[in-house]
């Protein structure tokens, strides 16, 4: 049995301090859906700690805000958690949003490219490094239904390309998941067909933090 410990896409012992060490950040904050939340099932053998509780514990910032809510569209991640975000003052901050707009089939690229720019513009206005991510595509996931499944793959990597390409715009610390050995893997996801697993958390987080070691020696 695969373990965290054993897995190949997660950090080995000693990865992510080697990676961080000396990073200047020191107030994190996360802005985002059920994905920022952490709503992970769990799996035997893999940390229930979720994905951005993950990134707040290997970074060991002094101060950690985490306003993500599971169920809320870009424009709903906006309206409810930028201005909390921007009080708060992180120098380091995790925007992610677009995977509840893009479960529709009314998903509109534009406006949710409307809405993380200008989350993402605010926070690095005010002094912080955003992180963007490009999601696993949930669509491999056992759960979804058939007859939903091509629609909804387009558009989660229509957002997930168009993130990408905001993110090139706006230069913020990208974290692309979508094209990931794993991202086709069904043990990646959850029995409810929207979230993922404990799994899925420990190779994301595994992946956001050598691409912020990446970032720290560029």
């Amino acid at each position: 049995m695969i373990t965290e410990a054993t897995d190949e896409y997660c950090l080995a012992d000693g990865e992510a301090a080697k990676l961080l060490a000396g990073h200047p950040w020191r107030r994190f904050a996360v802005l985002g859906d059920s994905v920022a939340e952490g709503l992970c099932s769990p799996v035997p053998g893999y940390s229930e700690l979720q994905w951005a509780d993950r990134l707040a514990a290997e970074l060991q910032v002094p101060d950690y805000l985490n306003l993500g809510v599971s169920g809320l569209r870009a424009h709903e991640i906006h309206a409810t958690q930028l201005e909390a975000a921007l009080a708060f003052q992180p120098d380091l901050a995790l925007v992610v949003g677009g995977g509840n707009d893009a479960f529709s089939a009314r998903y509109n690229p534009d406006k949710v490219d409307a809405e993380l720019t200008a989350m993402i513009t605010a926070l690095q206005l005010s002094g912080a490094e955003v992180i963007t991510l490009g999601m696993f595509n949930v669509s491999y996931s056992p759960a979804v239904a058939d007859w939903l499944r091509p629609g909804l793959r387009t558009r989660m990597e229509t957002l997930s390309a168009r993130t990408r390409a905001l993110s090139e715009r706006l230069n913020t610390i990208h974290v692309h998941l979508t094209d990931h050995p794993l991202s086709s893997d069904p043990t990646l996801y959850s029995p409810d067909g929207r979230h993922g697993t404990a799994r899925s958390d420990a190779v994301a987080a595994a992946e956001t933090i050598r691409r912020l070691g990446t970032h720290l020696t560029r």
